[in-house]
C-alpha cells in the first residue's frame, strides 16, 4: 500500500467529510439566499417532470442502499442468516435498477441542461460539474456490478463494508481494506467523496432543507377562510 493510496483512501475521506458539514453550514450562515434548488421550469418545461422523478427515486434509492449496505455491521447480516453471497447479489440487482433509473433520469436532465440555450446561458459552470460529476460517479457504480458479476462469494464486498465502517468509526487503518480492490471500484469511490466535497458549493444544498421539512407531513391542519 503506497502513501497516496492511504492518503485518497484513509485521509481524503475525513477532508471531504470535514468540507460536507462545515461547508454547508458556513453556506447556510453566509449565503441564504443561495439556498435553494434554483428550478428551471419556467425558462424551460420540456420533460423536467419525468426526469426529476427518475433521477431522484434512482438516487435516493442508491444513496440509501448504499448506506444501509456499507454501514450495516457484517456480524448482523450473518446474525439474520444472509450470505454474503446473496448480500451482493442484491447489491448488484438493486444497485442495478435504482442506478439505471437515476442515470436515464439524468441523461434527460443532462440533455435538457445542455441542449436548450435558453438553459443553458443561464446555467452556472457548478451547476454544468455537478450533473457531469453525478453522471460520472453513477455510470462508474453501474459499471462495478460487471466486475462484481464475476466474483459472486462476497468477498470484495466485505472488503469494501469493512473499510467504510473504519472510516465511520475513525480507525486509521481504513485504506488497508481496499488496497487491492479493482480499479473501478477506486474510482467510484474516489468520485464519490469527492461529490461530498462539492455538495456545500453547489444546489445540492437544498437536500438539507428537504431533510428538515419532514416535519410537516405530520403538522396539523391550517384553516384558511375566505375574508367576508
Amino acid at each position: 500500500m503506497n502513501t497516496l493510496h492511504q492518503f485518497v483512501f484513509g485521509i481524503y475521506p475525513y477532508i471531504a467529510l470535514a468540507i460536507f458539514l462545515f461547508g454547508s453550514l458556513a453556506r447556510f450562515e453566509r449565503e441564504q439566499y443561495g439556498w435553494k434548488s434554483d428550478s428551471s421550469q419556467l425558462l424551460h418545461r420540456g420533460n423536467l417532470r419525468t426526469a426529476n422523478i427518475l433521477f431522484h427515486v434512482g438516487v435516493l434509492g442508491v444513496f440509501f442502499g448504499h448506506l444501509v449496505g456499507l454501514l450495516t455491521p457484517v456480524a448482523v447480516w450473518d446474525a439474520l442468516g444472509v450470505s454474503h453471497s446473496f448480500k451482493q447479489m442484491l447489491a448488484m440487482v438493486a444497485g442495478g435498477l435504482f442506478g439505471g433509473i437515476g442515470l436515464i433520469g439524468l441523461v434527460m436532465l443532462i440533455a435538457r441542461r445542455f441542449g436548450n440555450a435558453r438553459l443553458a446561458a443561464n446555467s452556472s459552470w457548478r451547476d454544468k460539474l455537478l450533473l457531469i460529476w453525478l453522471l460520472i460517479t453513477l455510470a462508474l457504480g453501474l459499471s462495478t456490478i460487471l466486475v462484481s458479476a464475476h466474483h459472486t462469494d462476497g468477498h470484495q464486498m466485505i472488503k469494501l463494508m469493512t473499510w467504510a465502517q473504519h472510516i465511520v468509526t475513525l480507525r486509521g487503518d481504513a485504506a488497508g481494506y481496499i488496497a487491492n480492490a479493482a480499479p473501478i471500484f477506486k474510482a467510484h469511490i474516489f468520485m464519490g467523496m469527492t461529490f461530498f466535497l462539492i455538495f456545500p458549493f453547489t444546489r445540492m444544498v437544498h437536500v438539507w432543507s428537504g431533510f428538515a421539512s419532514v416535519g410537516y407531513v405530520g403538522r396539523t391542519w391550517q384553516l384558511v377562510r375566505a375574508r367576508r
